[in-house]
């Protein structure tokens, strides 16, 4: 039980599969400035309305879902650097009492400039996009000739103290023959380099029937290798994360297409514009703005119980159900 505003007393979030929410993915931009190849590969296209939550609809979101239990709240785009307040959004949710997690994703092309500010504002861990280590294949992948730039700002970002992943989708065109590469570079850095298994969305079909990689292998090598795997908490993703006495680092599997990768789901979805997503690939997103913009905290806590009984037992991916995601920009994944 939780205590809401007014003192109105609250159920942690809980769907009737008996799956708890205790982590929130918060996006506050769908604009991205790369151009990844599995994403948007043109680049943005500017086709929707772009009334993004403002800092004081952020301050509802934050506060209502930690009156349910949740604990962890993940800033997502697009690319949430592109916002100028990120800062005070990365303090807002920092300050937020039951809040004790509070990360970022992003393409890194600005940690340099801004890592230390996010440090400032609280900021307690940071997942940064990096598809290849070998420069010319990351500027192919995402359209930028950015990856010293990016990890830079990663070893700028442990000295601070601030816990690191790196997260790279498997390709089979770019990456697929990679891991060794990748495990040298976590043989002396404190970081987990967790490979995503590609997944399909609306705009991607053609490149995922001929990039997807299963990461079942990859776990089974690795387990051969000596690799151990991890106990998750109640608030971490969906990584399967696996650690060896030889390395520094660890390294981790999210591979969506396994059997019963929904089972462990712990996370709901609001977007840029204040929809409650209950899965990356439902069929819509459901209009939550109302109790936002108003700062109903209790009319939004009540909505989002209702809610929360219509989410899925399982994404659906293996028989080709994408819902209403046309790119992993619009939720960040």
């Amino acid at each position: 039980m939780f205590v809401g505003n007014f003192g109105k007393v609250f159920n942690v979030l809980e769907d009737k599969f008996g799956r708890r929410f205790h982590y929130l993915r918060l996006s506050i931009t769908d604009v991205c400035n790369f151009s990844c190849e599995y994403c948007l590969p043109d680049g943005y296209q500017c086709d929707s309305d772009r009334n993004f939550l403002t800092v004081d609809e952020i301050r509802t979101i934050a506060s209502t879902f930690a009156s349910l239990g949740t604990s962890k709240i993940r800033i997502t785009g697009g690319e949430p650097s592109l916002r100028k307040d990120l800062p005070q959004i990365i303090k807002i949710c920092t300050q937020t009492p039951g809040i004790e997690q509070v990360a970022i994703t992003t393409n890194g092309y600005r940690l340099p400039q801004h890592i230390h500010s996010w440090a400032e504002a609280g900021l307690t861990s940071l997942n940064v996009s990096v598809d290849s280590l070998d420069p010319r294949m990351f500027q192919s992948i995402t359209g930028q000739d950015k990856l010293d730039t990016i990890l830079a700002g990663i070893d700028l970002a442990l000295e601070l103290g601030i816990k690191v992943k790196v997260n790279g989708v498997l390709m089979r065109q770019y990456n697929a023959n990679d891991l060794q590469q990748f495990l040298d570079w976590i043989t002396d850095k404190p970081i987990t380099f967790r490979l995503i298994e590609l997944m399909q969305t609306g705009d991607n079909v053609s490149f995922f029937q001929a990039n997807h990689v299963a990461g079942e292998p990859i776990k089974q090598t690795l387990l051969q290798s000596g690799w151990t795997q991890v106990i998750r908490d109640k608030a971490s993703g969906p990584a399967q994360e696996f650690t060896h006495p030889q390395y520094q680092g660890n390294i981790g599997l999210i591979m969506p297409y396994s059997k019963d990768f929904c089972a462990s789901c712990n996370r709901l979805r609001v977007s840029a514009t204040g929809k409650l997503h209950l899965c990356l690939f439902a069929d819509k997103g459901l209009d939550i703005r109302p109790y936002i913009q108003s700062g109903d905290d209790n009319g939004l806590a009540n909505q989002l119980q209702a809610l929360l009984g219509d989410k899925e037992a399982s994404h659906w991916l293996d028989k080709g159900m994408t819902g209403a995601t046309k790119h992993l920009a619009m939720l960040g994944g």
